[in-house]
């Protein structure tokens, strides 16, 4: 997958409320408004004692900040909130073309950006909490963070069509996992697993995802779940 861009602390702040329920962010959106306009709306200091000079400029420092971010700080959490039901009315398309589709090779049409929110979707659907994490940093490429039963699971996403993922790709979550305390981890990808791959994963408790088998995983998920399917002609 690609490396992201540096983003600014505004869109760091964003990705982050994109992460809840579109309604968490809507609620946080109020709540900040409501406090930050209790601060803003504090009366200003006129007469100042001279040992009271330090804890009068505070107040003068915080009241001003608040004065913007009762506007800002909401206004980007409804913006966090939109992004997350995008993304979940686009997670959700994607479910339903993939489930609706006769062959794994609808995979091959996807951006890695749909592959990863795809990967998420299938996850969820069995009864896992899933973070999206970005990879491509420190975290040594892992894409999805999952959490089912007290126990956490590592993923790295693949969208390789031209050519299979091999050893190296599964040693490095293997070792990821090892550093943070992972149970176990999972390599997604759209394509095939070199023979190498398959066999350094076997014995270990890294589980290897190829286009079919992940296709047949999404079927049977929404199939258990009761999601609807979008036949592969009406996919948008």
């Amino acid at each position: 997958m690609a490396r992201r861009r540096k983003s600014s602390p505004a869109e760091d702040w964003v990705d982050l409320i994109a992460t809840l329920p579109w309604w968490g962010g809507c609620v946080l959106a109020i709540i900040l408004y409501l406090l930050l306009l209790r601060v803003a709306a504090q009366p200003m200091i006129t007469a100042v004692a001279p040992g009271q000079i330090g804890p009068a400029m505070a107040q003068t420092i915080w009241r001003t900040l608040a004065t913007f971010g009762q506007y800002l700080l909401p206004l980007l959490c409804l913006i966090g909130a939109a992004v997350s039901a995008y993304r979940r009315r686009q997670r959700q398309n994607l479910i339903a073309g993939v489930a609706g589709s006769k062959a794994a090779d609808t995979l091959d049409g996807m951006t890695w950006q749909e592959f990863e929110l795809l990967v998420g979707e299938a996850f969820r659907l069995q009864g896992y909490q899933v973070t999206e994490t970005g990879g491509g940093g420190a975290d040594g490429g892992v894409d999805l963070v999952l959490r089912k039963s007290g126990e956490k699971y590592l993923v790295q996403c693949k969208q390789w069509k031209s050519f299979s993922v091999g050893v190296p790709v599964v040693r490095e979550l293997y070792g990821v996992m090892a550093a943070k305390g992972a149970t176990g981890g999972f390599v997604v990808t759209s394509g095939r697993f070199t023979n190498e791959a398959t066999a350094f994963a076997s014995g270990r408790n890294v589980k290897l995802i190829d286009g079919p088998l992940l296709h047949g995983l999404i079927k049977k998920a929404t199939a258990s779940h009761g999601v609807g399917v979008k036949p592969a002609g009406m996919q948008q």
